[in-house]
């Protein structure tokens, strides 16, 4: 299985293997046209490498086609804004179920090492290559020719070949003059010449960097050797073209291959090398190129314009669900002052969610964190993002409304990560791992139907702030149709009043290590209570230090899945199914203020 961390470079490698193919395929429709043609379709092969398809696809998520509705927090957040102490009434992201951070993988770490070796070892070797290359014009005396470039005799042996990117020089072996006639060494100076005027050497340092950058990637040398050889075969036509004659250019380069060494990198353009024997066989018959006809420029146009607009265009597609995410509705309430911080403790746990009369706050979260409860959803349900994003902690304090309920802080909440830290996202449905929650057998269902008129006479939670915990009746305290949790060191409490085996369901995601999805096949509201130990608690001896009501009793089961077998009736069953996902297309770290 592939890291999380490692899925882009994966994701950008098998696109741009496909792309390869694709200019193959191109190439070979292409054959019997000029070669120079062929050359820049493998140039755009190696190219794909340094440009990801991802980056287009963000270029076009700023097109936006239409605007969407911001998704607001289910009815699981309706619960009572606050109890007073001992005990913190919140939703079940509670401190006692917070998520802990997994230690990271440590084969990122390994396989960056692994890359950095080849890459500076290559590095090295094309460094030394080319010092050696310049160790022979700095030894070397100037030639007048007559050249629109500088010539350069130098006592090496190294073939006639074309040095620099930018500023070129003509080298060329001392005592070349007596070894080619005069029409021989004409027709190898045209041919460096060639390279110049199309800027081969500076494609070979970017085919170089390439290498050296995928060096692990044997599809990056195969497609640089294509380069290479298109290269030389392009040049072997234009001097043909200009009028040298096919057997005294044979001869030359022959002569050349006989005398001198090849040139030892590919940014410094020489005669020989390739395929020999395919380019004599070519120069020999000296076969009509054919030129590029409607048909064939329309391939190359369409080809050329699917890669860059196929990439944009999913972007584009993907763009109302962005920018719907990134400018919420007018309607949403934000806070009136936010204040976030980095906070660099080093702790692992976090504080939670701390909600009251519209002022939230929270200490040492992840933005993990924060979007697991601004958006009720599990780790599990929200893919992509920064490696900081679970990594790096942040406190936030901000006030809205006094009079804004849960629900409306939560909203302010997603409002305030889209526009401090520039979220854009886009929901996805996968197949997940998920627990069923399914009757233990027919008819097994514990859950008791709300006393009928409960409900049209209390629409508002009825608890008092001030009311002592061991006087607060749970099931009075919240809304009809609202779910609750209470958390402790030694266990939990989840209860619930009109709701739906959905709710519940929501309810007990945010318990578990998957999400939960109802499969009863219950249909009306309920009302439970759920309690249960924390697996190796033990409540405290004195009767007095015991928490009221927010505990579980002694006989509480030691575990949620017992417990909702014993207490409701039904029970968890592991399976797979499809959930919909958050999907981060962009995030950026926040900056103190």
């Amino acid at each position: 299985m592939i890291p999380e961390s490692l899925s882009p470079i994966a994701n950008h490698l098998w696109q741009s293997a496909l792309f390869a193919g694709a200019a193959w395929l191109l190439t070979l429709a292409l054959r019997k046209n000029s070669a120079r043609v062929r050359h820049w379709v493998w140039v755009a092969a190696a190219l794909k490498f340094l440009v990801p398809f991802s980056l287009l696809i963000a270029l076009g998520s700023f097109a936006p086609l239409r605007t969407v509705v911001v998704p607001t927090p289910t009815h699981f957040s309706n619960v009572m804004e606050q109890v007073s102490q001992p005990f913190t009434l919140t939703t079940v992201s509670s401190p006692m179920l917070a998520t802990v951070p997994t230690a990271p993988s440590a084969i990122p770490a390994i396989l960056l090492v692994i890359w950095a070796c080849g890459f500076i070892g290559i590095s090295i070797s094309w460094l030394i290559r080319w010092r050696r290359v310049r160790s022979a014009v700095h030894a070397g005396s100037p030639v007048e020719l007559g050249l629109p470039i500088r010539v350069i005799s130098s006592p090496s042996f190294l073939e006639p070949g074309i040095f620099g990117v930018f500023r070129p020089v003509l080298l060329l072996p001392d005592g070349i003059f007596d070894q080619l006639t005069p029409d021989q060494w004409k027709s190898v100076v045209a041919h460096e010449l060639c390279h110049v005027r199309h800027r081969d050497n500076l494609i070979g340092v970017i085919q170089m960097f390439v290498e050296a950058v995928f060096w692990f990637n044997p599809l990056v040398w195969w497609i640089g050797k294509r380069i290479f050889q298109e290269r030389e075969l392009a040049c072997d036509e234009e001097v043909l073209r200009l009028g040298s004659e096919s057997r005294v250019y044979a001869q030359s380069i022959l002569r050349v291959c006989e005398l001198y060494l090849e040139s030892p990198v590919e940014c410094v353009a020489g005669v020989s090398g390739s395929n020999l024997r395919r380019r004599i066989e070519g120069i020999m018959t000296n076969q009509i190129v054919r030129k590029l006809n409607g048909g064939r420029k329309l391939l190359l146009a369409g080809v050329g314009t699917l890669a860059v607009a196929v990439p944009i265009g999913i972007g584009v597609m993907n763009a109302p669900a962005v920018r719907a995410q990134s400018q919420p509705a007018a309607a949403t309430p934000r806070f009136e002052v936010a204040s976030i911080k980095r906070n660099l403790s080093g702790r692992a746990g976090w504080d939670g969610f701390k909600i009251s009369r519209g002022s939230f706050t929270v200490a040492n979260a992840s933005v993990q964190m924060l979007m697991e409860g601004a958006f009720h959803l599990q780790k599990a349900r929200i893919s992509g993002g920064p490696a900081w994003f679970a990594s790096d902690r942040f406190d936030i304090n901000a006030k809205g409304d006094p009079n804004a309920s849960r629900q409306q802080v939560l909203q302010m909440l997603q409002s305030l990560l889209m526009d401090r830290l520039m979220l854009v996202m886009h929901r996805e449905t996968k197949d997940f791992p998920i627990y069923a929650l399914v009757p233990l057998k027919k008819g097994s269902s514990k859950l008791r139907k709300p006393k009928e008129g409960v409900c049209a006479a209390q629409t508002e939670p009825r608890a008092d702030p001030r009311t002592p915990p061991d006087q607060v009746d749970f099931m009075q305290s919240i809304p009809c149709g609202g779910v609750a949790a209470v958390g402790s060191p030694q266990g939990g409490f989840l209860w619930g009043k009109s709701v739906s085996l959905s709710s519940i369901a929501d309810a007990l995601s945010n318990l578990t290590d998957r999400p939960v999805v109802d499969r009863t096949g219950l249909s009306g509201a309920f009302e439970f209570e759920l309690r249960w130990m924390s697996e190796g608690a033990q409540l405290p001896h004195d009767e007095n230090e015991r928490p009221q009501d927010t505990s579980p009793s002694t006989e509480a089961p030691s575990s949620i899945f017992v417990a909702v077998q014993e207490q409701l009736g039904l029970k968890l069953e592991p399976t797979k199914g499809p959930v919909e996902i958050l999907v981060i297309d962009h995030l950026e770290r926040p900056s103190d203020n």
